[in-house]
């Protein structure tokens, strides 16, 4: 009976059936089983939350699905978790922490049978895909917000690790300050750790102590909104909403939307277009056109109200013509939104060391950015793998 139905079947999804591979599962009627792997916990309200807010919403927009996931699991510890991951029978498998690239890299070559998409990293196979919601343009509009509403000249930033994401997301928010204040500078601490309450609070309170009047951060917590409210300082929430955190110092931040990304590649596996053997070629780069990520300090709160009137009252030149901060940073999301020609790193942009590294006219490209390990004028402090030239 079984070798009727095969026979049956057009030759492709006969040979995906006995593979055993997702598209073909998928298409003849059975759950596709998903599963993720998280470098925090599902309750830091930050990145790793975001992640499994989108799986839930994923899951429930898509009724042949079925997922999993496990959470705090180190950076350099996935191997033991995929391998357990593929005993029960997942097959797709995300991997959503920079760190995960090389072991979700080799876990793709042991495991061919398995599809595998890993987050804000720049390595494929042909089982093997990336994708990244990736917050740069946000950042240079927080920026532009974060030197027009604090009262020095001085900005700070949090900093997990220096790699190429958090590299470019500093760079960016500080193109983004010395737009509106070309004396903007943005000190930088670093804390080694993307899930840190305790040294992202110390990290805060040294920055404000220094002098830093506004702060943004990369850590997966809502610990430096809240170090900042108590000390009445601004600041920028970082990948879920916050405002509550602190609703009369959270002036904007980064949301994002994982979900639009999952469904739209979990469906695409599902109807046969994403299958193993051309994974290679899928990259997922969202920006702010397609809604995968928004400016804000909560969906559809773009600028906490009680800073648009500070914002209106900073002006700053473009093009000729004075314009405030608040119609500056307005039309420049709408344009990035639309995808227009406007994008923070467009050249000419020299590093902090004075190396050009966007010829005029140029704009950056995802490669680059991918593997970015300059940083931008204004940046203060220490930042390892920095090139001298």
């Amino acid at each position: 009976m079984k070798k009727a139905l095969l026979a049956a079947l057009p030759l492709s999804v006969a040979l995906f059936s006995v593979s055993g591979g997702p598209s073909a599962q998928a298409q003849t009627g059975d759950k596709l089983k998903a599963c993720f792997i998280y470098v925090g916990p599902v309750g830091d309200i930050g990145w790793s939350y975001a992640h499994d807010e989108a799986r839930k919403l994923t899951e429930k927009a898509l009724p042949w699905l079925e997922t999993k996931y496990v959470e705090s699991v180190p950076e350099g510890q996935a191997t033991p978790v995929i391998d357990r991951l593929v005993k029960d029978n997942c097959q797709v498998i995300f991997t959503t922490s920079f760190g995960f690239m090389d072991q979700t890299l080799e876990a793709a070559k042991k495991y061919p049978k398995v599809m595998f998409m890993h987050a804000s990293g720049f390595k494929r196979a042909p089982n093997m895909g990336t994708y990244m919601a990736d917050f740069y343009q946000i950042y240079y509009l927080n920026g532009m917000m974060a030197a027009a509403v604090s009262k020095t000249d001085k900005l700070g930033y949090v900093a997990a690790f220096p790699v190429p994401e958090l590299k470019r997301h500093i760079s960016a928010f500080a193109l983004g300050a010395r737009a509106v204040n070309p004396k903007a500078t943005v000190s930088v601490k670093w804390i080694n750790s993307w899930f840190d309450p305790n040294k992202a609070r110390e990290a805060a309170e040294a920055l404000i102590s220094e002098g830093a009047g506004a702060l943004a951060f990369t850590e997966d917590t809502a610990t430096v909104v809240q170090a900042a409210g108590a000390r009445k300082i601004p600041s920028f929430a970082h990948y879920s909403p916050m405002y509550k955190f602190s609703p009369d110092y959270t002036v904007s931040g980064q949301l994002v939307h994982w979900d639009k990304i999952y469904i739209d590649f979990l469906t695409k596996v599902k109807n046969g277009t994403y299958k193993i053997g051309n994974l290679d070629k899928v990259d997922y780069w969202n920006l702010l056109r397609g809604g995968s990520v928004e400016l804000g300090a909560e969906p559809g709160m773009a600028v906490n109200p009680k800073w648009v009137p500070q914002m209106k009252a900073r002006m700053m030149t473009v093009g000729g013509k004075q314009v405030s901060v608040y119609s500056r940073v307005l039309a420049l999301k709408a344009e990035m939104e639309k995808g227009g020609k406007f994008d923070p790193f467009t050249g000419p942009i020299k590093d902090r060391n004075g190396i050009l590294r966007v010829p005029a006219g140029k704009v950056i490209s995802v490669a680059e950015l991918n593997n970015m390990s300059w940083v931008a004028p204004g940046v203060t402090g220490q930042v390892a793998d920095e090139p001298k030239k």
